[in-house]
């Protein structure tokens, strides 16, 4: 018997046409499977079909229906990632020496909040080492350098192989990674960016804002690419501050904002609730 607690997350897209659901719905459907939640979106400028779809398995079970439903969205001419919903991909979380966004992860992760496995900090500076160790998580500490850059990241990627890593999470990273290292990994890697971008990309955004006398501040999480701070974005949000507030207020209403955003995108991911295509995400929430 098929356990209630299993089901099968499907994330299809390719060109729109008619009868695209009705098919998909079938298949389920004749396979045994019951349908527990769906949602679509078309993008009728660039005519592509998107779907996220999930549901109990057939009596075949999930890894079946897995692997028969992406040869069967194949032949629609769909590009399709299908998971099963107890799959918890590996994560590693990238700190420096901010910890706000490193708290808020691990916390919602022991709390069960993250459908994934927190499996290490890696970080350049030794700074939160003893908080890592204090929630019973391994701290890794590679020193990251200008000079010695490709064979510091060659030893994140090394140590990345031996965790099993299947998503690398920037908690206020303070490094860029190169492109050679985003290829290299070859997942996704989801980063956090404290504004609302593409307002005020790149170093001190507060200061920024501050000076520009901006009445919203924001943040921003995407998944990294190799152009600085222009990877495809999951989530964003702002906050309201008027001339009374200095720059260390606009930080800390900042860091606020930094938490929940990155959060939720990292759930997200989890969740299988993003799609990516071009520089563009659809997001199931």
């Amino acid at each position: 018997m098929v356990s209630n607690n299993t089901s099968v997350v499907a994330l299809l897209h390719g060109p729109d046409r008619p009868g695209l659901v009705a098919r998909v719905a079938g298949w389920i459907f004749e396979r045994g499977g019951n349908i527990v939640h769906a949602d679509q979106h078309s993008d009728a400028d660039a005519g592509i079909f998107f779907q996220r779809i999930e549901w109990l398995p057939s009596a075949n079970g999930a890894a079946a229906d897995e692997a028969d439903f992406a040869a069967y969205a194949r032949t629609l001419g769909m590009a399709v990632r299908v998971a099963a919903s107890t799959r918890r991909p590996r994560l590693v979380v990238f700190v420096s020496k901010f910890d706000h966004c490193f708290h808020d992860l691990v916390l919602r992760w022991k709390a069960g909040e993250l459908a994934g496995d927190l499996v290490a900090i890696v970080s350049n500076h030794p700074d939160l080492g003893a908080a890592a160790r204090g929630y019973g998580l391994p701290f890794h500490v590679i020193p990251v350098a200008a000079a010695t850059k490709p064979a510091d990241e060659a030893r994140q990627l090394e140590l990345l192989r031996e965790l099993g890593a299947e998503l690398v999470v920037l908690a206020r990273y303070m490094q860029v990674l190169s492109a050679d290292f985003l290829e290299k990994f070859g997942r996704p890697v989801i980063n956090i960016h404290h504004s609302f971008l593409p307002a005020f990309a790149g170093g001190k955004p507060y200061h920024q804002a501050a000076a520009r006398g901006v009445k919203l501040i924001g943040a921003t999480a995407h998944y990294a690419t190799r152009d600085l701070d222009e990877g495809p974005i999951i989530q964003q949000d702002v906050a309201r501050v008027t001339h009374r507030h200095s720059v260390d207020d606009l930080v800390r209403k900042g860091r606020d904002l930094e938490k929940t955003v990155l959060a939720q995108a990292v759930r997200w991911h989890l969740e299988n609730r993003v799609l990516v295509y071009g520089n563009k995400t659809v997001v199931f929430d």
